[in-house]
């Protein structure tokens, strides 16, 4: 799972999006902090690897792209898009894979990101080490392949739109981070940009940590859970709560910016940081809170209609969905978790 997998549509119902063994399902508030209907498959009944990327613009359609087998253990891109949660998503369509590049057994992770005018963008590593990104055109359909530059990428890129509708992208190297950025929606990228650090792989996730600026969370090899800013060093955070990747979000507590952090912990349970976003300085502490969960559950972070914190946990194998709420007071405290 590439991006975060609980999201707010467009008629601020909440949505979850999963993969399940050969396909992809979703689940959907019925109302807006009510009950939740039954999981539906997404995109129709074509057989798909257990990989999902997910990405939402500024429209709040979401966006998906995931690769299908095509036999003789060659395998495709397929993008789909769900504009309303209680609406079909759209059928998976094929848009192919870069030109001598993209894992062909389709267990290369891929991300997807969508820009000002809501156009998805799709990021695919490269073979040779580098990274392809293909766009939606303006106008309907795709249009061709870009190489982005690069070398030497591990594991999957991350993506994620800006305040200004332009596209950025991450990814880790052998001991370095890259940097793609789009200065605005519809411009060239820019020349990658890369730093020295360690990152394990399948921890990367990236936020929009202010209107000019975001900002890349991961756990390097020694444990600690990092931030990094392009233009600046990798800043050791604190101890990461467990192995896996973070999920994180940007709300407002008592008044102020702040950067919420969630991790699976090596306890099981699910471990919360938070500070005032990109004041890393300041320091942040994990408070673990609710039961201990499955060890493929994950963690997705969200805002409700009210802009209020919602917490979610998943477990692909039971489909076991457990949600808390931030409660109305001060500080970050949350309600109890509740299966859905």
């Amino acid at each position: 799972m590439i991006g975060e997998w609980l999201i707010r549509g467009c008629d601020d119902r909440l949505s979850i999006y999963y993969v399940s063994p050969d396909a992809v399902l979703c689940r959907t508030e019925l109302v807006p902090g009510g009950r939740w209907g039954a999981p539906r498959t997404v995109g129709g009944d074509q057989r798909l690897h257990p990989v999902l990327a997910l990405g939402q613009g500024p429209d709040r359609y979401v966006h998906l792209a995931s690769w299908r087998p095509m036999g003789s253990g060659q395998s495709e891109i397929v993008h789909s898009a769900h504009f309303r949660p209680l609406l079909a998503p759209l059928d998976w369509v094929d848009i192919g894979r870069p030109t001598g590049g993209g894992d062909r057994s389709g267990t290369t992770a891929t991300a997807i990101a969508v820009d000002g005018h809501g156009r998805a963008h799709v990021f695919v590593p490269r073979d040779e080490g580098g990274l392809s990104m293909r766009a939606q055109s303006q106008k309907g359909g795709w249009g061709p392949w870009h190489d982005l530059k690069g070398s030497d990428i591990k594991g999957g890129p991350v993506a994620l739109t800006g305040a200004k509708g332009g596209m950025q992208a991450y990814a880790a190297g052998s001991g370095s981070l890259m940097h793609w950025r789009q200065p605005g929606s519809g411009v060239v990228f820019g020349a990658v940009q890369s730093v020295k650090a360690d990152a394990r792989l399948g921890t990367l996730r990236a936020l929009a940590t202010s209107d000019e600026d975001s900002s890349l969370f991961f756990v390097d090899t020694s444990g600690d859970l990092c931030v990094w800013r392009p233009g600046s060093e990798p800043f050791a955070l604190l101890p990461a709560a467990g192995p896996g990747p973070v999920a994180a979000v940007r709300c407002t507590i008592d008044g102020y910016d702040c950067t919420v952090l969630a991790q699976r912990s090596s306890s099981g349970r699910v471990a919360f940081a938070a500070y005032p976003s990109e004041q890393e300085e300041m320091g942040a502490a994990w408070t673990e809170s609710g039961p201990a969960l499955a060890s493929d559950a994950t963690v997705s972070l969200a805002l409700d209609a009210d802009g209020r914190l919602v917490a979610a946990s998943l477990s692909p194998s039971s489909g076991q969905l457990l949600l808390s709420r931030r409660k109305e007071e001060a500080g970050l405290a949350l309600g109890a978790w509740e299966a859905v």
